[in-house]
């Protein structure tokens, strides 16, 4: 596979591959300049300004704008931030594989920065984007790192694994086979070692949010309850049995719950939603005490009481997520349209190119290209066609990200929104790119190792046949 090319050719490549860069990142900028935001980075920002930061949203984030706050007010810094960071790392991956194989191949994995779902989401303010950009820039330095690079590289890509890790309580999974790929071969060249090391690395990574938001002195906003009160909300549907606390005593609480409770969100449970369920956030914070009742260990004996209910709910809410199940009326639009209300007044006024960019995107998301289990699926199908092959250096770690990060929504997951699967559609394709240029992984694409691609099609087809 290899085919590297002289300095003089790969220089000229490399600036050819950056300006395309800044293109496609203009691009974005263009049709959502100077940001669009919604909800929750209007929230951010304010958080921002005043300096008063809880954990609802990552803490890290809040307190990155506060830095940018210095440079200028408003979106712009943050959409730049975003824009750079994604476009960045896609550039240098690119510059780094064209360089060890071939430049059509390098080309093909800026162009990854192509897909409409990316184009549109990073055009808003989202902790989704940054954090997709940090892995970004972390996976291009790994493909430095595994070119030569010096320790620069490995700095760079640590501190971007680590910024990536503080974006969202779930990033690790998608941060940890990079993290792998990074650290000395003789750490992981046997089972045992490989073992260890994934441990070691998961529980340092998994560290890494509380710590930060330690540091950056974020008060607690009870967050952690969204996932509880969902989860509970889900077993008492399943299992015909009130899995709430006694302390909030509310009359049958099974019916009460069952107009609650729906699987593809947990949002009829929050203290925004009008009329907010009676067993939901305000009914948790205002009967029940904390102290005595942690929300993480009565979560855990639900589970353990009711697991068949905890699956179906798990499951239901997993085939939602990754639209192995097709939309319901109250799932969010795959990429937002429109900003919301402010008291600073920015807005975004919508062009040719930003209705081009949502029409790309909302095209898409009805396609199978738009289902997240086929990415998923795809990016198991990446790794099982390049194992054992020099091409797995870079892809397998690649595609493991994508599909861990992907699955780890059957957990880690309260709504059903399209911009948390960007980093696992992203990293897929260009897994895929790089298995596509090795011959011998080409060749297992044609049999046994497109199964996960296939099987994930498959059940997105039957998904929709069995609901009408």
């Amino acid at each position: 596979m290899s085919n590297r090319i002289d300095s003089d050719a790969s220089r000229r490549l490399g600036l050819r591959l950056t300006a395309a860069a800044v293109l496609g990142a203009l691009l974005t900028a263009s049709a959502y300049w100077p940001g669009l935001m919604t909800w929750d980075p209007v929230r951010q920002y304010g958080e921002a300004l005043s300096g008063q930061i809880d954990d609802w949203h990552p803490p890290a984030m809040q307190w990155l704008w506060r830095q940018l706050l210095a440079v200028h007010s408003g979106p712009a810094p943050m959409l730049i931030m975003q824009l750079a960071l994604y476009w960045g790392g896609l550039a240098i991956l690119a510059k780094s594989v064209a360089a060890r194989y071939r430049p059509l191949i390098g080309w093909a994995i800026l162009a990854c920065g192509l897909l409409p779902l990316g184009l549109a989401l990073t055009g808003m303010i989202l902790k989704d984007c940054l954090m997709a950009g940090a892995l970004l820039v972390a996976t291009g330095l790994l493909a430095r790192r595994q070119n030569g690079a010096g320790p620069y590289a490995l700095a760079g890509a640590l501190a971007m694994l680590i910024m990536a890790a503080t974006l969202r309580f779930n990033g690790f999974a998608a941060c940890l086979p990079l993290l792998v790929a990074l650290l000395p071969r003789a750490w992981w060249r046997s089972w045992p070692r490989l073992a260890v090391t994934t441990i070691v690395a998961t529980a340092a990574l998994m560290a890494v949010m509380p710590v930060a938001n330690r540091m950056i002195g974020a008060s607690p906003s009870g967050v952690e309850l969204s996932l509880v009160i969902f989860d509970l909300g889900g077993i008492t549907e399943h299992s015909g049995i009130n899995m709430f606390p006694g302390d909030i005593a509310v009359p049958d609480a099974v019916t009460i719950n069952h107009g609650c409770y729906h699987p593809d969100k947990w949002d009829s449970y929050s203290d925004w939603h009008d009329p907010e369920c009676p067993l939901g956030f305000t009914a948790w914070n205002d009967n029940v005490d904390s102290e005595i009742t942690r929300p993480y260990p009565f979560w855990l004996r639900a589970v353990f009481a009711h697991p068949i209910a905890y699956a179906q709910h798990r499951l239901t809410h997993f085939a939602i997520n990754t639209r192995i199940l097709p939309l319901s009326a109250s799932v969010e639009r795959p990429v937002p349209a429109t900003g919301a209300p402010n008291p600073w007044g920015f807005h975004l006024e919508p062009n040719a190119i930003t209705w081009t960019l949502d029409g790309l995107a909302m095209g898409i998301a009805r396609t199978p290209l738009g289902w997240p289990i086929v990415w998923i699926g795809l990016a198991l199908s990446a790794l099982l066609a390049s194992r054992g092959l020099d091409s797995a250096r870079l892809s397998a770690p690649i595609a493991l990200s994508a599909s861990l990060y992907g699955a780890g929504y059957l957990v880690f997951s309260v709504a059903s929104e399209l911009r948390y699967h960007l980093w696992t559609e992203v990293a897929a394709l260009i897994a895929m790119v790089l298995t596509l240029a090795d011959p011998g992984a080409r060749a297992r694409l044609t049999g046994w190792a497109a199964a996960p691609t296939l099987l994930a099609l498959l059940a997105g087809i039957i998904g929709r046949l069995v609901t009408g």
